[in-house]
């Protein structure tokens, strides 16, 4: 992949040119477009899909994807209210780990079908996703045993004690810190990025291919459920399906920031620049009261489009 200058990748530089241009774009169709208050709010909008796209991009980064984020997103606000309802004050003071506790679980658990069972990480994910609807419904009978998420989850997902700039964001800063120190400064990171261009190779080179698996996929499955905690205390409440809305958004931020999507090439920051340029398409098309069947259809032409480009690349240098 082509790079300008020494360290910034050419797609990186597309992205950020795009947001650019759509929020001039937006600044046209509406004055408040370029207001404070405004922007912060896209802001704080975007640090949920950034906490799930950062666990997205790692997985992806491997060759494989992670089908399973939409209800791992409701299993971690569902369980996070529920530990409240369920131990009172100390249900109250555990319930973010709790809920992502349970996005680990079901994480390695993806990981171990991927890495032990062979099965095709597309596969495996999708059905996780169809257990995780599963249990929650069957455990909570379609509700939370709490209504109410709980005064710490409202105050991560809402607050905004420095300079107005939302506590989310901040959130989102310091997960995506510890992914770009994961992949620029251990050797997990390098083991990562080898296993996405030659994975069979980097398994003769005596690497545990199967632990990098498993810790990549519980990586994403925990940030999919602190994205849903979060979630959940944006609304103030859990419910059904409430990570429905995120699995395509969260990959095609993913590639649209550079992430090769057959694995092996991408940073953090084309992340952070397809986290942005997917939220502010998300609201200059609700502004324009697009469907939410016309938005899929662009999230998932984007997924194309961007697995044609990359794929022609593959064969190329191949």
């Amino acid at each position: 992949m082509r790079t300008v200058g020494r360290h910034v990748e050419k797609p990186v530089l597309i992205a950020f040119g795009f947001i650019v241009l759509m929020v001039l774009a937006g600044s046209l169709y509406s004055a408040n477009f370029l207001s404070a208050t405004y922007l912060l709010q896209q802001l704080q909008v975007a640090a949920f899909l950034g906490i799930i796209a950062s666990g997205a991009m790692i997985v992806i980064l491997l060759g494989h994807i992670d089908l399973s984020i939409p209800w791992l997103v409701t299993v971690g606000g569902m369980m996070s209210t529920a530990a409240a309802g369920w131990w009172g004050p100390t249900g109250a003071a555990l319930a973010v780990p709790i809920g992502m506790a349970c996005g680990l679980a079901f994480g390695v658990f993806n990981g171990i079908g991927v890495a032990y069972l062979r099965i095709p990480s597309m596969i495996f994910t999708l059905g996780v996703n169809a257990v995780a609807q599963g249990l929650m419904v069957l455990h909570t009978g379609g509700f939370a045993p709490q209504d109410h998420a709980t005064d710490l989850m409202h105050w991560l997902a809402t607050s905004r004690p420095v300079l107005g700039i939302p506590t989310a964001v901040f959130v989102w800063a310091i997960v995506g810190a510890a992914i770009v120190f994961m992949l620029t400064r251990t050797p997990l990171g390098r083991y990562i990025y080898a296993i996405g261009n030659r994975e069979g190779a980097t398994y003769l080179s005596g690497v545990n291919t199967r632990f990098v698996l498993i810790a990549c996929f519980a990586i994403s499955g925990m940030c999919s459920a602190l994205a849903g905690v979060l979630l959940a205390g944006y609304s103030t409440k859990a419910y059904q399906a409430m990570g429905d809305p995120y699995l395509l958004p969260a990959i095609a931020a993913v590639v649209l920031g550079g992430t090769h999507i057959l694995g092996g090439r991408g940073t953090y920051l084309g992340t952070v620049a397809g986290v942005i340029l997917i939220s502010l398409l998300q609201s200059i098309l609700s502004v324009m009261q697009m469907p939410e069947a016309g938005r899929q259809v662009i999230y998932g032409s984007v997924i194309v489009v961007m697995l044609l480009v990359y794929g022609r690349e593959a064969k190329e240098q191949g």
